[in-house]
């Protein structure tokens, strides 16, 4: 379930949110997406299931960039595309952790009601990993002068992909738990 969401969320980022960001915002990010939906999926999969959600992250990373990446750019990051998904999918974990190692349990099941803050703050965390990471790895592809914007676009992408799709979620939970939904 999780690998299928994070190709779905894939999907849309790439058919939806690309396309309309380019018309939009031109060129602002060459790799990022100013809304990355799969970030989200990061957060919320490892919250709720914390390191078991690795595995099934990195294989919905994996078949999402060889669906929906052209073969010229996967030839091109070839090298760099599997330490970039694997940075990626580690990074939401890493903020999990780092906020449990300061004892701030971010993890779901503490108790009935979530805390949004504690999430928001792991894919914070977790986004900034991310922007940092990705930056540091495609550092031989972009041009100096723009790594900072690129860095700028991954954090915002990120974090932005994950409210939107907590949202998203928030409002399909909301309509099947109304009750019409059941009538």
């Amino acid at each position: 379930m999780i690998a299928l969401t994070y190709i779905i969320c894939h999907g849309i980022t790439i058919w939806v949110i690309a396309p309309a960001q380019r018309f939009f915002l031109d060129d602002v990010s060459v790799l990022a997406s100013l809304a990355y939906l799969p970030h989200g999926v990061r957060v919320l999969s490892i919250w709720l299931v914390g390191w078991r959600a690795l595995l099934p992250l990195v294989v919905g990373a994996i078949l999402a960039n060889l669906i929906f990446t052209s073969a010229d750019i996967l030839d091109l990051m070839h090298d760099k595309m599997w330490l970039s998904l694997a940075m990626s999918v580690l990074s939401a974990y890493f903020a999990f952790e780092l906020l449990r190692a300061s004892g701030i349990s971010a993890y779901a099941g503490g108790g009935r009601r979530v805390n949004w803050r504690k999430l928001l703050l792991a894919g914070l965390l977790a986004s900034v990993f991310n922007s940092i990471s990705q930056t540091l790895i495609f550092s031989g592809i972009l041009a100096p002068s723009g790594k900072l914007t690129e860095l700028a676009s991954f954090a915002i992408g990120d974090l932005l992909g994950q409210v939107v799709l907590m949202f998203g979620l928030m409002m399909i939970f909301r309509a099947l738990r109304s009750p019409t939904a059941s009538a």
